[in-house]
């Protein structure tokens, strides 16, 4: 048995793109368009492992997915948890459950897709403004 990827249906390609290749870092891996079941496949890996891929579904007729909360959340390691946030803040995304244990935080994706970071090896010492920023909306 092999891995192969995770799949998560979006409603605006562009959007997520942006999200997960622009400002999460991930890296298209191939993308194939199918015009006769009107819906996209985009497959997205990490820099270190891209062979363990997400797969962006989009179709083309809009449908309500809900709030994506019964997805549960992808989860990538990070080099630096911190710089990683100050990163996706600067691209106007919002930090959910910031990493003030300098281990682990939450964003969402703009479908609501929870997203878990995690700092690789030991946790970064607590550090300001992560240690006093609150939890904001859900994860």
């Amino acid at each position: 048995m092999r891995y192969l990827h995770a799949m998560v249906r979006v409603r605006d390609l562009d959007a997520s793109l942006a999200f997960f290749r622009d400002a999460l870092g991930l890296i298209e891996t191939r993308r194939k368009d199918y015009p006769a079941g009107r819906f996209t496949l985009v497959y997205l890996g990490a820099p270190e492992n891209p062979e363990a891929e997400v797969e962006l579904t989009f179709n083309y007729d809009a449908e309500d997915y809900g709030s994506a909360r019964n997805f549960g959340h992808l989860a990538f390691a990070v080099d630096d948890i911190y710089a990683t946030c100050a990163r996706l803040q600067s691209k106007g995304i919002t930090i959910n459950r910031p990493p003030r244990d300098g281990r682990m935080a939450f964003v969402r994706s703009p479908d609501q897709i929870s997203i878990e970071l995690l700092q690789k090896g030991d946790a970064l010492p607590p550090a300001e403004p992560w240690v006093s920023m609150a939890n904001v909306g859900e994860w």
